[in-house]
């Protein structure tokens, strides 16, 4: 007889791993359809960049904009999914994996919704961001890479995070003691230091095309 936490993990394990009895469900209303009804083209706007570099702060700044400008958005920010969906994950490189696994797959969900979708995450694999990428249509993904010098991070420090890595208060620190992949080919490329963060969201909104005829 299995034991509950034992059953629990079997349940776990058929919800991770699908099995051949479970099968895809045809939706009535195309994906298609739901876009054109907000008048939109779904994007996934991904922004990665090291902690303290500006993500949230460029991601609010540019909801901000399109949402002034009358089309339907949401932000997914690293630290807000932690505090719920991937509140079980650690900071380990398995469960780093994991965590942009998670939300690629709701970013997927919302663009299939209609939605312009920020995802505002550290991200520090580009494995993991490939991987993103590949889940959407063509097109659709735009990889921003939020450029901010270590040191300038490190002297914003909004959460005084770098300081307490550097004391070894915090383990496995993404450009401490954790490496931070920057993207080489990214489709924008924000140098933060030369300009203020709505000048950063007008240039993501001049590379985008969200419009729909």
């Amino acid at each position: 007889m299995i034991g509950g936490h034992d059953a629990r993990f079997a349940e776990t394990e058929s919800i991770v791993t699908p099995r051949q009895e479970i099968v895809r469900q045809d939706l009535q209303v195309r994906r298609e359809q739901r876009a054109a009804i907000k008048r939109q083209a779904p994007r996934v706007i991904w922004l990665t960049g090291l902690s303290g570099s500006g993500k949230s702060t460029i991601a609010n700044a540019l909801e901000s904009r399109l949402h002034a400008l009358g089309y339907h958005t949401y932000i997914l920010d690293g630290d807000n999914i932690r505090h719920g969906l991937n509140r079980d994950l650690s900071f380990s490189d398995a469960d780093r994996v994991e965590n942009i696994r998670r939300v690629a797959e709701v970013a997927k969900l919302m663009a299939d919704a209609g939605l312009i979708v920020i995802v505002s995450f550290i991200s520090p694999f580009q494995a993991d961001r490939d991987m993103a990428r590949t889940l959407m249509e063509n097109g659709e993904f735009v990889e921003v890479y939020v450029d901010t010098p270590l040191q300038e991070c490190m002297r914003r420090d909004p959460k005084g995070l770098y300081r307490r890595a550097l004391m070894g208060e915090i383990k496995q620190f993404t450009g401490i003691s954790s490496a931070y992949e920057a993207p080489t080919k990214p489709d924008v490329h924000l140098k933060t230091t030369t300009g203020a963060p709505s000048d950063m969201a007008a240039e993501i909104l001049q590379y985008i095309d969200v419009a729909r005829s």
